[in-house]
C-alpha cells in the first residue's frame, strides 16, 4: 500500500445525514431562548443569528485560503447576551446549538460497511485521520453516537480551528501536528470544491467519491480515474460501497 495515513472527510464520505433546518426548527430554539428569559420572534432568531454569523465571518476575513468556520454554540451564547442573559450564556448556548442540530435531524447513519472498512484498514497498518468541516458541538456527539471515534487515530473538527477545507490551515494543522507525510496521505472525500481542491493544493494524493450528498452541481466519478486503473495520484469512484472500496485503497 502506498499510502499509510488516510484522511477521511465524515458527512457524505463516511456518513449518511439528512437535515432539515426549517422553520419549526427556528421555532422550537426560540421556544427555548424565551424558556430563559431572551425572547425571539421565530424570524428575529433567524435574522439575528445570521447578523451574527456574518458579523464574525467578516471580521474573520475571507479570501482564496480564508474560508472562516465560526462555532455555532458562541453565535447562541452572544444572542443570549443580546438580551441581557450573562449568566450561563455560554452554557445556554451549547444547549440551544445541540437542540437545533438534534431538531433538525431527519436521519444520520454510517454508509454500510463504512466502520468494518475502518477497522480493516487499520489491521493493515494504516493511521486513519477526520477532517471535517463540521461543528465540535454538534460532530462529537455524533461520532459517539455512530461509533466512529476508537477508529480514528485524531479527529480535526473545522469549529476547533475557526477554518475550514479546501482553507490550507486546516490541512496543514492535521500534517503538522501530526508529523505526516503529504506522500504518504491519501484524502478520501465526497466534495470536489473542499475535500479535493484543499488537498491537492497541499500536493495530497486524493480519492473523490461521488454519493448522494455530493453537492448536485458537481460531476460524476470519471471512469477512467476509477483506482484500479488510474494512473497518478487523483482517483475517483462512483458511489459509497465501503465493501470495495476497502478492497481497492488496500490495493493502492
Amino acid at each position: 500500500m502506498n499510502y499509510t495515513d488516510l484522511i477521511f472527510d465524515l458527512y457524505g464520505t463516511l456518513v449518511d445525514i439528512h437535515t432539515e433546518e426549517n422553520d419549526l426548527v427556528w421555532e422550537k430554539t426560540a421556544l427555548y431562548f424565551g424558556f430563559y428569559g431572551a425572547h425571539y420572534t421565530t424570524e428575529e432568531l433567524k435574522t439575528a443569528f445570521q447578523a451574527e454569523l456574518q458579523r464574525r465571518e467578516a471580521k474573520a476575513g475571507q479570501s482564496y485560503e480564508c474560508f472562516p468556520d465560526i462555532p455555532f454554540e458562541q453565535i447562541m451564547a452572544e444572542l443570549f447576551r443580546a438580551k441581557g442573559i450573562e449568566e450561563n450564556a455560554d452554557t445556554l448556548g451549547i444547549n440551544a446549538a445541540q437542540l437545533f442540530r438534534i431538531s433538525s435531524i431527519e436521519y444520520v447513519k454510517l454508509y454500510p460497511g463504512a466502520l468494518e472498512a475502518l477497522a480493516e484498514l487499520r489491521r493493515q497498518g494504516c493511521r486513519l485521520w477526520l477532517l471535517s468541516n463540521a461543528q465540535r458541538v454538534f460532530t462529537a456527539f455524533e461520532l459517539r453516537h455512530l461509533g466512529l471515534g476508537e477508529q480514528l487515530d485524531g479527529i480535526y473538527i473545522s469549529s476547533d480551528y475557526r477554518c475550514r477545507k479546501p482553507d490550507t490551515r486546516f490541512y496543514r494543522a492535521l500534517i503538522e501536528e501530526q508529523g505526516l507525510e503529504i506522500g504518504k496521505c491519501l484524502m478520501i472525500g465526497n466534495d470536489r470544491h473542499t475535500d479535493i481542491a484543499g488537498a491537492k493544493a497541499m500536493g495530497m494524493a486524493t480519492l473523490y467519491m461521488h454519493t448522494n450528498l455530493t453537492p448536485p452541481d458537481q460531476a460524476e466519478a470519471d471512469p477512467a480515474l476509477h483506482p484500479d486503473r488510474a494512473p497518478g495520484t487523483e482517483f475517483e469512484y462512483e458511489g459509497y460501497d465501503w465493501g470495495e472500496l476497502v478492497r481497492i485503497i488496500k490495493n493502492m
